[in-house]
């Protein structure tokens, strides 16, 4: 069978080490033959390890596709708010794309792009991978099969880990909305897409309450610095000093900003970068807590909760029916049904040790890929990700970070009707 060619827009997204090492690791299906990143180690980077000539080496998104199509695929994996350029143009070149989430960080042009995509009848995947991982893969099985009767409410936890929220939403790319996009688009929408998914019926009502409660300016304690290694006095005693988790607990996390780097080389970035930045000191302004309150058209209810201040990072969920209840948990690959009636406890393990989101991220680069080969061209309409069905996840974002600002039950009608007139 032939491999399918695809490109990758990328500008600080994760192309190289996810879609890139997939690449790598299935070499008989897919090829990248073109790239497009303004960073030119980076994108040096990538076209060596998938021998991508200079000619198709490009420097922004807009030089590649000028060029007449090059292949049936592409990735498009910039930050938030450089999503919907790209995509726009990319479908109206004829492009199938598999496009990071969210869709766009404006609710409008996420509508837009849906409706683009199915009226140019080309295939726009969402990177919504937690549908690709087992565990949840089982309790979507379990729900339609009945398994607890009719389902009534659901909650569902995501401990985001003191540590993570520290790199990625205070110091990193994710730590300010108006740079990126608010914390419950950025980084729950995977939550809420499972949600719509699990219960299968659309959103009526939202509300939410959350706030930034501790990463702020007034929280620095007497004696700390604007940055971890220049002679703060609290340093050694800081849970998030930057010291510890990059140079000592979690060296990895420093390879997107020095590739192998000696330790010499991961201080000096360290001491250099955002990532050195003290957590009081720093221009985030996303929640580091969040609940979301959730009604679906049949009454079915759903509490999300999310959360910085958890020493693992892992997603916790239980599901309540009129015949039974499930409890899973997502780090330890375990399933839990109770049946009410016979009171029957039934424990099921999930597939451990996938890397990348327990397995979600080559689930949904096979299934983009296969449904690029000319036979899959009928399957595209159903895909699991389609931007269609993504569209009400993202929808729900944007109610509930309009719901917490405005302190009030948001109309998902109502809503809608508001961005389209």
């Amino acid at each position: 069978m032939e491999k399918i060619q695809v490109a990758l827009i990328g500008a600080g997204g994760r192309g190289i080490e996810t879609f890139g090492g997939y690449a790598l690791q299935n070499p008989a299906d897919i090829q990248f033959v073109a790239v497009a990143e303004p960073d030119a180690t980076r994108r040096t980077r990538f076209a060596a390890l998938h021998q991508i000539p200079p000619v198709r080496q490009f420097a922004s998104w807009e030089d590649l596709l000028e060029k007449p199509q090059l292949c049936p695929g592409i990735i498009i994996a910039t930050m938030d708010r450089l999503h919907y350029a790209p995509t726009l143009a990319a479908l109206q070149a004829g492009y199938d794309i598999l496009l990071e989430k969210p869709m766009s960080t404006d609710p409008l042009e996420c509508i837009r792009l849906a409706e683009t995509a199915e009226a140019a009848g080309r295939l726009l995947m969402i990177c919504h991978v937690l549908r690709y991982v087992p565990f949840f893969s089982v309790l979507k099985r379990l729900l339609d099969e009945g398994c607890i009767g009719k389902l009534v409410s659901i909650q569902h936890n995501e401990n985001v880990g003191y540590f993570h929220q520290a790199h990625s939403f205070v110091r990193g790319n994710w730590r300010n909305s108006q740079l990126s996009s608010p914390m419950i688009l950025a980084k729950s929408c995977h939550d809420l897409d499972i949600l719509v998914w699990l219960v299968g019926q659309r959103c009526q009502r939202v509300a939410s309450f959350g706030s930034l409660s501790l990463f702020c300016p007034e929280n620095a304690p007497p004696g700390s610095t604007n940055r971890c290694l220049d002679g703060c006095a609290v340093e050694r005693e800081c849970a998030f000093s930057a010291r510890r988790i990059y140079l000592e607990e979690h060296p990895d996390w420093l390879d997107f900003l020095v590739p192998g780097g000696t330790p010499e080389e991961q201080r000096q970035a360290v001491h250099d970068s955002p990532y050195g930045r003290c957590v009081y000191r720093c221009d985030n302004d996303v929640v580091d807590h969040q609940v979301v309150s959730l009604e679906f058209a049949t009454g079915i209810t759903a509490a999300f909760s999310m959360c910085a201040f958890t020493q693992e990072i892992n997603r916790t969920i239980k599901l309540m029916g009129t015949d039974g209840q499930i409890r899973g948990d997502l780090e330890k690959n375990e399933i839990e049904v109770y049946k009410f009636s016979t009171l029957e406890r039934m424990v099921i393990h999930t597939p451990a040790g996938l890397a990348g989101h327990g397995g979600g991220d080559a689930g949904i680069m096979h299934d983009f890929v296969s449904l690029l080969r000319p036979d899959r061209v009928a399957q595209r309409a159903h895909a699991l990700t389609s931007a269609s069905a993504s569209v009400e996840s993202h929808l729900i974002a944007f109610a509930a970070e309009l719901a917490r600002h405005e302190k009030r039950v948001v109309e998902m009608d109502a809503y809608a009707r508001s961005l389209t007139g």
